[in-house]
């Protein structure tokens, strides 16, 4: 049997400021900070046994992953960045406020580009210029993502890095985003395209899995 952790980063400034973020890199909060401290302080009660933890190349990520491996002094485990699990890309909602994207548009259509499986928010005019990208091409960031879109690049690197090493008995920490995970939750307990709009992610929340040979879920703790 192994353990797979999935967490979502602490309270970000954007958090706290009630913004879309998407790709858009921005800081952890004092407050995110602790949480991530907290996090990693209730993991370590548990006997857990990493062999690698993967983030996004966003800092907000990072830092909690960083935060959280000191707390388990496991600072030579090896971190593995992957854009795979970067955010969703919010498109042109990205930088507004929520409540004031609610008035503008009406609640009933930010609760679709928020939570529905398929709905894709209003798309950026043009793809941003990011040098954590442009090894991939010119028109590698996408314009704006479903979650369904979202969950179509994180399960390649679920198959090919995440996945073997459950398979193998080894414990896997996955340190990533509100719609990542709730993505990885949507691969990983079969919900249904309807029923992953109620899935919430709470910041610095871990949820831990006890997965069998086969990967399929034994036992599942919100610590």
């Amino acid at each position: 049997m192994a353990r797979l952790v999935l967490l979502r980063h602490g309270e970000s400034t954007a958090n706290r400021d009630n913004i879309y973020t998407g790709w858009s890199d921005v800081p952890l909060t004092a407050a995110g900070i602790a949480e991530a401290q907290r996090a990693g302080q209730r993991l370590a009660k548990l006997g857990l046994d990493f062999t690698a933890v993967h983030t996004s190349v966003l800092q907000r990520a990072i830092l909690t992953a960083d935060i959280v491996m000191t707390q388990l002094d496991i600072a030579a485990v090896p971190l593995y960045k992957t854009w795979r699990l970067n955010e969703r890309h919010y498109g042109a909602l990205r930088g507004q406020n929520k409540d004031l994207t609610r008035q503008e548009y009406g609640a009933q259509q930010v609760a679709l580009w928020r939570r529905s499986y398929t709905t894709v928010p209003p798309k950026l005019a043009q793809p941003d210029y990011d040098r954590r990208y442009t090894r991939y091409g010119y028109r590698f960031e996408p314009l704006a993502e479903s979650l369904a879109m979202a969950l179509a690049r994180v399960v390649p690197y679920w198959l090919d890095h995440i996945g073997p090493e459950l398979i193998n008995g080894h414990d896997q920490l996955v340190v990533a985003h509100g719609s990542t995970i709730r993505a990885l939750i949507k691969y990983l307990e079969d919900i249904s395209d309807t029923g992953i709009d109620g899935v919430e992610v709470a910041n610095g929340e871990p949820i831990v899995y006890d997965l069998d040979a086969k990967l399929r879920i034994k036992q599942k703790r919100i610590i």
